[in-house]
This record gives structure tokens, C-alpha cells and sequence, in this order.
């Protein structure tokens, strides 16, 4: 109850923050709740509309999976074999701090106008940080947890499935819920490049054409999306480390 308390309270600041500011700099600027949740409600009573999140939930599920299972996979490959994992790490994080926008124009080069382009950069923004979670996750394993599975006789698949990930799955989430964010995020800024269709085509064509109500409509959509997949993950979390 103090919880529900909590984030309706973090709402209504939010809601109210967000009115005072439109009232101070106007419409021309940004949209009102009001005026945000009527369009809203109004893109989503259009087939068109749903035609494009549907673009966008096709390349980003499939952008998702890619990054959730490679980045998983790889992370426990490098974090059980130490040597490799001490050389990847440098060139992972080097790689992740590059800026993805630069490296557009070639993955169109490579992959073309469509949605494996989306998804190619989606999987480009997802795939590091859940490697680098997972791979954290094993290195700071308790040893007893791989001394088990010695004891146990288990081969490495069996061990990976039966023993290592279970006991890194909490710390394996956090990772998860930022790849999540990110490669939503390159599917957008993927759209946003070279698409005709998508919700990052949209907010394209609103910033060009000056619709503030269909840009803030859009990004109330997103964060509403966005946030409650991550409460989810936090709740799942939550119930994975009180057991």
C-alpha cells in the first residue's frame, strides 16, 4: 500500500509539473495532458496508426530476442572462461561507447531500407549492456554455486542451464531491463532515419509538419509502454530475490 502511495503521489507530481509547464511556455511548445491523452485517443481509433506500432513492435521483439539471447549466451561464455572475458571486456565497452547514429549509414549499406535494418540497430543498442551484465553476473558468482555442479558431475550445458543461470538470474534482469530501453530506442532512432513506416516514422513526420500533440502523444505511448514491461521486470526481480 505505502508503494501504491508512492508512485500515485511521483504521478500526480508528474502530471502537475508537467501542466504548470505548459501553461508557462504554451501550446506552441508543449501539449497539455489533456490535450496529449484526447490525441492519444485519437491516433490509436485509426487502423493507420496501428499499422505502424505494429511495424514497431515486430522489429523491436525481434530486436529483443536477438540481444536477450545473444547477450546472455555471451555473457556466460565470457564470464566462465576468465581470459576471454579480460579481453572482450575492453573492446565491449569501447564498442558501447561509440555513438550508434555514426554507424547507421552502414548497417543501411548492409542490410538495406526495410526492417532488418531496425532490427540490425536495435540489436546493435541491446546486445553489449546484457552481455556485460551477464558476464559481471558469473564473475561475481559464489564459487560453492560451480563447485556444485563439479560435484555434480554436470557437463557445461547442464551446468549453464541447471546451475550458473538460476543463480545469476536477479543480476541478469538489471541488465535485461536496460536492453530492453536501448534496443527499443534503436528501433526508434532506426525508423527515424530511414523508414516509412513505424512510430519513429511518425515523430519524424510530426517534428517536421510542427504537430506537438502528435510528437507528446507518441512519447506518452512509448513511456507508458516502456515503463510498465520495466515495472514488470522489477516485480519479477523483486519475487526472484526474496525467495
Amino acid at each position: 500500500m505505502p508503494r501504491l502511495a508512492g508512485t500515485l503521489i511521483v504521478l500526480l507530481t508528474f502530471i502537475l509539473l508537467w501542466q504548470g509547464f505548459h501553461l508557462l511556455v504554451g501550446s506552441s511548445a508543449i501539449a497539455s495532458p489533456l490535450q496529449t491523452v484526447v490525441k492519444l485517443g485519437s491516433l490509436l481509433g485509426t487502423g493507420e496508426f496501428w499499422l505502424n506500432i505494429s511495424e514497431t513492435m515486430r522489429a523491436f521483439v525481434a530486436a529483443f530476442l536477438l540481444s536477450l539471447l545473444g547477450g546472455i549466451s555471451l555473457g556466460i561464455v565470457l564470464g566462465v572462461r576468465k581470459l576471454a572475458g579480460n579481453v572482450a571486456e575492453p573492446i565491449l565497452t569501447t564498442l558501447y561507447s561509440i555513438p550508434k547514429v555514426v554507424l547507421y549509414p552502414l548497417v543501411l549499406l548492409c542490410f538495406g531500407l526495410g526492417i532488418s535494418a531496425k532490427i540490425a540497430f536495435g540489436v546493435m543498442h541491446g546486445l553489449i549492456p546484457i552481455t556485460l551484465f551477464s558476464m559481471n553476473a558469473i564473475r561475481q558468482m559464489k564459487p560453492v554455486y560451480r563447485r556444485t555442479s563439479q560435484v555434480m558431475r554436470l557437463s557445461p550445458s547442464q551446468s549453464a542451464f541447471t546451475v550458473i543461470l538460476p543463480a545469476i538470474l536477479p543480476e541478469i534482469i538489471s541488465g535485461v531491463r536496460l536492453g530492453f530501453s536501448l534496443t527499443l530506442l534503436g528501433v526508434l532512432i532506426g525508423e527515424m532515419f530511414a523508414s516509412q513506416r513505424g512510430l519513429g516514422f511518425l515523430l519524424t513526420s510530426a517534428i517536421n509538419l510542427g504537430q506537438i500533440d502528435t510528437i507528446m502523444a507518441i512519447a506518452l505511448l512509448l513511456t507508458v509502454f516502456a515503463v510498465s514491461c520495466n515495472s514488470l521486470m522489477m516485480l519479477f526481480n523483486r519475487q526472484l530475490t526474496h525467495r
